[in-house]
């Protein structure tokens, strides 16, 4: 890529909806060949071969969800630290579970560097190029559910998450309030001779 924002929407679209040809041919572009590729569900370390596997992982994203519906939502560059953020909404659908799609919400953290790991020419300082080093797709545990668990499993995760809030509601308040009653049990004076609960006074 010649400029990060303005390339990575087209990198993605080869990636995920071009046919298996197109597939292979920008993960070898785009991809170092030690490239690192982190999701909830797979792993491939920044290892030699790196990117082989990454497209092994396309392939068979691509077989198991050969429709994929993609908008990209939003873009944010560190140019700094080359990193780029991209929220990405995307519909999947499998084949092997008729009439189900799962419309999905996330995160693409990418780490590029200008050198492709593989031999090929570094760009010059007037050309600049840059290369996937790392992916890391971030999904909330309410999205990337909808994967494994067709139907409900989204649900189950936002209820889980209501009992958890209130489960901290009632620590929290619980625990406030017995530390106040162990404090005027074991310290009822504060060291002015004032009782505790007019030790601490608005405005003083």
């Amino acid at each position: 890529m010649e400029n990060p924002v303005r390339d990575i929407t087209n990198v993605i679209r080869q990636l995920t909806q071009g046919p298996p040809e197109i597939q292979s041919w920008a993960i070898d572009r785009y991809f170092t060949s030690d490239a690192t590729f982190v999701h909830p569900f797979c792993r491939v370390w920044g290892k030699a071969g790196g990117r082989d596997g990454i497209k092994i992982i396309f392939q068979w994203y691509k077989i198991m969800s050969p429709e994929i519906s993609l908008d990209v939502n939003s873009i944010a560059y560190d140019k700094e630290h080359l990193r780029l953020y991209v929220n990405i909404s995307q519909v999947f659908s499998i084949w092997l579970v008729p009439f189900y799609r799962a419309p999905v919400t996330l995160t693409t953290v990418l780490d590029l560097t200008r050198d492709p790991g593989d031999g090929r020419p570094l760009p010059d300082a007037n050309a600049q190029r840059y290369y996937i080093a790392k992916q890391e797709d971030l999904y909330q545990t309410s999205e990337f559910i909808k994967f494994v668990v067709p139907w409900g499993g989204s649900s189950l995760v936002m209820l889980w998450q209501t009992l958890a809030t209130l489960f901290c509601l009632v620590g929290a308040y619980g625990y406030c309030a017995i530390a106040r009653v162990l404090t005027l049990v074991f310290f009822p004076f504060s060291r002015e001779g004032e009782p505790f609960g007019n030790m601490i006074k608005v405005g003083n």
